[in-house]
């Protein structure tokens, strides 16, 4: 068996950092307690050679010049946790979840895979590195001597075989985190490092410290034996980020939501897994009224909490990608006040795998095609633009727009195998020749064009819409439909199927027809679709047939 544990030394100010990496460089000190009395809790570096300790009060530590003071935040420091799991579940599928500082995995036979106990080592640095995080990482075949070693020694710590015990040996006693009572004994004793208490007889240890002397014996011996206590792997990704001010402005906030997303596709990334939708929430300050904000007004009933959640046609991993979607997205429907804090969420799914073929033709990346889509969206609006669906109603025009997506199948057909020309069945060939006949289909105008028609026993004799008029030389009809009468928008027209013989004189449009007919000196002829609305008393002209 070999184990890979993995610690994040300073992990609370750790936390806080990965979500501002401007305060890395700065000297930072964390507080928490009651809004009397707060106290430090975590300093980096800088902050500690300024002379910061912990215990401080916030008003003491306020004393050491330029120091940053942040509020403790459980939020990041799960975040910051999730984040660590992610980093090893993308190297091995059996972790242990020792702490929250603190994981364990079982590396053995990934050698073959990934190379040595400290290539592998490299590579989990690495991805720390990525996810926001320095971490501490020692390698050992026994469990508990690689979290010790990991937690004592700085960097990649590689403990061979049968050198538990050497290298365990050189770890002071605080680090096997003993109770404060057993902690102040062995000093009293002068037993300051696990090697002085490995040389301890085991029987004297266990009549004065009980069983808690015992496991501290075995493991500063590093002979402590025990099973994997394994973490089951989460599919819920979220991002968060609270704010010291709010933000008003579409530039600050894209700059903060593309820092989010790189953290975001980061993790769904050592997973091997894309995001199919991403899920934002705002927490908005209703009582701040600033002079740009993202949209001018905030009307006194708008909700404090803003969500929206933008459904992907394949799974992305690209943030610049996403990140240009939620813009585009966010200033078509911006929040109503700014905002203080950010959620980011991601639904998880398989990466997109697709394969070209010598027979598909070429076409746009689905992503592309979102990204036009989102940008003709913050123009027309996003009911204006997508696919149409018919709806279950006979009302003329009873369709909806719904969001446009690739037709997967659509892809697979075009992968398929092709017979050439010249190897079709003749059954097949002679379906290809009937289909080559020309089919009549309506142009429909929307909205339908307001017509003059004059009306001889019931019907149409003379129409003028739109510049073109004309004499009706032949017309099919009435049809009448009605429906939804129990609604407000109920309808009942009589539809008529038309052919205009146009005057010479009519606008460019019959010019433009007598030119597209290829014939001099006779009037251009047309057929149109027209219906008289029952209930506006008006006649229309729904369409033309090509």
């Amino acid at each position: 068996m070999a184990f890979a544990s993995i610690f994040v030394p300073n992990f609370v100010v750790q936390a806080v950092v990965r979500s501002e990496p401007g305060l890395r460089d700065r000297a930072l000190a964390l507080v928490e307690g009651t809004a009397s009395i707060r106290t430090v809790i975590g300093v980096n570096e800088s902050a500690a050679k300024a002379g910061v300790r912990l215990g401080m009060t916030k008003s003491q530590a306020q004393q050491f010049g330029e120091i940053e003071l942040r509020e403790r935040s459980r939020m990041q420091e799960n975040i910051a946790h999730a984040a660590l799991l992610d980093l090893g579940w993308s190297v091995s599928p059996r972790i242990e979840d020792a702490a929250a500082d603190t994981i364990v995995l079982d590396i053995a036979g990934l050698a073959s895979l990934l190379g040595s106990e400290e290539n592998i080592a490299r590579q989990l640095a690495e991805g720390a590195t990525h996810l926001g995080l320095i971490t501490q990482i020692a390698t050992a075949t026994n469990l508990d001597a690689a979290i010790l070693a990991s937690r004592a020694f700085a960097g990649i710590t590689v403990i061979p075989a049968g050198k538990e015990s050497a290298t365990i040996g050189k770890v002071p006693i605080i680090a096997l985190t003993p109770s404060m009572e057993i902690l102040e004994t062995l000093e009293r004793w002068g037993v300051h490092t696990c090697v002085a208490l490995a040389a301890l007889p085991v029987l004297q240890l266990s009549q004065r410290l009980g069983q808690e002397g015992v496991r501290l014996h075995e493991l500063a011996r590093a002979r402590s034996a025990r099973s994997m206590v394994l973490a089951q792997p989460a599919i819920y990704f979220e991002e968060a980020m609270e704010l010291e001010d709010a933000v008003a402005e579409i530039e600050p906030l894209s700059f903060l939501l593309g820092r989010l997303l790189n953290q975001l596709c980061a993790r769904l990334a050592a997973r091997s897994l894309a995001a199919s939708a991403i899920r934002v929430k705002f927490e908005l300050d209703l009582t701040c009224i600033v002079d740009i904000p993202i949209i001018p007004d905030c009307p006194p009933d708008s909700p404090s909490i803003y969500e929206r959640t933008f459904c992907l046609p394949v799974p992305m991993g690209d943030p610049k990608m996403l990140l240009k979607l939620l813009i585009l997205n966010l200033e078509s429907d911006a929040p109503s006040a700014p905002i203080v804090k950010i959620f980011l969420s991601a639904e998880a799914a398989r990466p997109r795998v697709s394969q070209g073929g010598l027979f598909c033709p070429i076409s746009p990346d689905p992503e592309k095609v979102e990204l036009t889509v989102a940008r003709l969206a913050k123009i027309v609006g996003e009911a204006n633009i997508g696919s149409p669906e018919l709806l279950d109603t006979h009302r003329p025009e009873g369709f909806r727009m719904r969001r446009f997506a690739p037709n997967r199948d659509s892809a697979d057909a075009r992968r398929a195998v092709r017979r050439p020309p010249g190897d079709q069945h003749p059954a097949a060939a002679e379906k290809v020749k009937n289909e080559k006949h020309c089919k009549t289909a309506l142009r429909v105008f929307r909205p339908a064009l307001p017509a003059t028609v004059e009306v001889r026993k019931g019907c149409p004799t003379w129409i003028a819409f739109s510049g073109v008029r004309g004499q009706v030389v032949a017309a099919s009809g009435p049809w009448r439909s009605s429906g939804d009468w129990w609604r407000e928008d109920a309808w009942q027209s009589d539809e008529w199927d038309i052919e205009i013989q146009s005057s010479a004189s009519s606008n460019a449009r019959s010019l433009e027809q007598i030119a597209n007919t290829g014939t001099k000196g006779s009037p251009p002829r047309g057929i149109y679709r027209v219906f008289y609305d029952l209930a506006r008393k008006e006649w229309f002209v729904r369409g033309e047939y090509d």
